[in-house]
Formats: C-alpha cells, structure tokens, sequence
C-alpha cells in the first residue's frame, strides 16, 4: 500500500460519524447494511449528510455500494480493510514481539 493510499483512508477514518458507520459495516459482514438500516442503527436520519459520510468511504476504499432494488447497499472493503491493517503493523516493534497479535480479518469468513 502506498502512503497516499493510507492517508486517505486514515482521513476518511478521522471522522467521528464515519468511524462509527465503518466499525457498523465491518460487523455487519459482506452483505452490508441499507442506508435506512444504517441510519436507524446510528439514530441519525438517512439525509445527505449520511449519504455524504458513506460516499467519503466509498473514496476511500474503505467501503462499496451496491444498488438493489430501490435501495443501496453499503460493506466493508474487507481486502483494503486488511490491507491498511498489514501497512500500519508490517514494521512493528522492529520484527520483535511486542504483544499479542492482531489477526486480521479472514477471507473466508470476511471476503
């Protein structure tokens, strides 16, 4: 992952809304949330001002959308998700063990 890559998604992370719609989206798995669940689950309102947060993490790379229906659909970009994960930990404490180890997302359960 270039540094640029990361930057922007640590920005789009430094939000206090986006944050918590990220950590909504990863726990609930591939199939993603509506917007109006996503709302409901936030107690915020499905405006632009959500579709704005969402679309920042879509930029990102953070996050996908897809459209079903009438309705989008936002998830996790698991492998970018890991993938920020593997560029901020790859140095860390200078290839010594320093603690517990974090794993990061499986494929096979967070494709």
């Amino acid at each position: 992952m270039e540094s640029k890559t990361a930057v922007t998604a640590l920005g789009a992370l430094a939000h206090a809304t986006r944050l918590e719609i990220f950590r909504l989206l990863v726990r609930a798995g591939a199939a993603g949330l509506s917007v109006g669940k996503i709302a409901e689950a936030l107690a915020i309102e499905a405006n632009g001002r959500l579709s704005f947060h969402l679309k920042e993490l879509v930029a990102a790379g953070l996050a996908v959308a897809r459209q079903e229906g009438r309705f989008i659909y936002y998830s996790t970009d698991y492998a970018a998700m890991n993938e920020l994960l593997r560029y901020l930990t790859e140095d860390c404490c200078g290839g010594q063990p320093c603690g517990e180890a974090v794993d990061l997302c499986h494929p096979e359960i967070c494709p």
